[in-house]
């Protein structure tokens, strides 16, 4: 509510008078009922001027308390100076606000039965002298209080500003730690194939120079969708399958509404990654790699599936750069409301389950993407 009064200064000038208004009428209503019960009634005409009088003129003194107060707040540090300029000052504000009063209310005529500039003065100076002091601390508690809760929303959304710096430097460095894992893995590919087919091993370096310079361009994102993640899959998946041929064969059931969904950028490939290499690497016979997205009430589940040896009998797995770097990522961008579990496929195999709150890029966005 402050920060929308901020951002429109005339909202907050109606809003200020709106309040000193509402308590005008608040006492007018009991000063017209009060002098009705006592026996010396007065029209509702006059204890409406009176009354706005009054507090119009509180409401614009209030003003140079209101800058008084953000210079000067009552805090522990120098409290008794502090205390003492607040104390002058509250009594300055109670002659100032008698002054214009006395004037005003002689000039409309809104005396009972005084005449003259100084018999209301007089009047005001004996009735009201105290009260006025009272008003002057009563705004300038509040202005404590509003200045109190402006800075801890302050000190809130700075904490918060640092907070999302130190995870998006978090999720930079494990992304950072990650893409030189995926090359040194990918260039020993290659370096194998190197003797035993060139042309194959040229047609992976093309490739790799493709995944490469997407992996740059996209380096700054931290989440993309489902669609990109899966056309920079696709490209490394041809890398994989030019240097297995027939022995690796990719198998997917992506639900047509979970491709505009949001997960991390380059989260499934190393997962991917490490099925090849523990799954259907160190075994002669062909590998199977299955992956399969749904939208389950408000997340998205990714499923990736293997035909390999799937997690030992303890059911522990060591998990190497790729795996345990996924797991952090997606620790550090949705904490609880993201899963990651590895577990024996039914059919045999490791399944990696991956489970993240349901996003997408608004339609605006997604447009552009398309069109790029």
């Amino acid at each position: 509510m402050i920060q929308h009064f901020q951002r429109h200064p005339f909202l907050k000038w109606v809003a200020y008078f709106a309040i000193w208004t509402l308590i005008s009428l608040a006492f007018a209503g009991q000063s017209y009922l009060t002098r009705a019960e006592i026996g010396s009634p007065v029209t509702w005409g006059f204890a409406l001027g009176r009354n706005l009088l009054d507090w119009y003129i509180f409401a614009v003194l209030a003003l140079p308390v209101l800058w008084l107060v953000r210079r000067i707040p009552i805090e522990l540090a120098d409290w008794q100076r502090r205390l003492t300029i607040h104390l002058v000052a509250s009594i300055v504000f109670s002659i100032l606000w008698m002054l214009p009063r006395a004037f005003l209310v002689t000039a409309l005529q809104l005396t009972e039965g005084q005449r003259g500039f100084w018999a209301a003065f007089t009047y005001a100076l004996v009735a009201t002298f105290f009260f006025n002091i009272l008003i002057y601390w009563v705004i300038i508690s509040v202005a404590q209080a509003i200045g109190l809760y402006r800075r801890d929303r302050e000190r809130e959304v700075r904490t918060a500003e640092l907070e999302k710096r130190l995870i998006e430097a978090r999720l930079q460095a494990l992304q950072m730690q990650l893409n030189p894992h995926f090359l040194f893995n990918t260039l020993h590919a290659i370096s194998s194939l190197m003797h035993k087919d060139v042309d194959a091993a040229d047609r992976m370096l093309i490739r790799l120079g493709d995944l490469l310079r997407y992996a740059l361009e996209s380096t700054e994102e931290q989440e993309v969708t489902l669609r990109q993640e899966l056309d920079f899959l696709d490209r490394y998946i041809e890398i994989e399958q030019t240097r297995f041929g027939n022995r690796l064969s990719v198998e997917k059931q992506i639900a047509p509404e979970t491709c505009d969904a949001l997960l991390p950028n380059l989260l499934l490939q190393p997962i991917v990654e490490n099925a090849i290499q523990h799954g259907i690497e160190p075994h002669a016979r062909s590998g199977r790699i299955e992956l399969k997205s749904t939208r389950v009430d408000n997340s998205l589940r990714v499923e990736i599936c293997d035909n390999g040896e799937g997690l030992p009998t303890d059911g522990k797995a060591e998990e190497g750069i790729g795996l345990s770097n996924s797991r952090a990522r997606l620790q550090q961008l949705y904490g609880n409301q993201a899963r990651f579990e590895l577990k024996n496929a039914p059919t045999g195999g490791l399944r990696v389950t991956i489970v993240v709150p349901w996003r997408t890029l608004p339609l605006a966005k997604q447009n552009l993407q398309l069109t790029t």
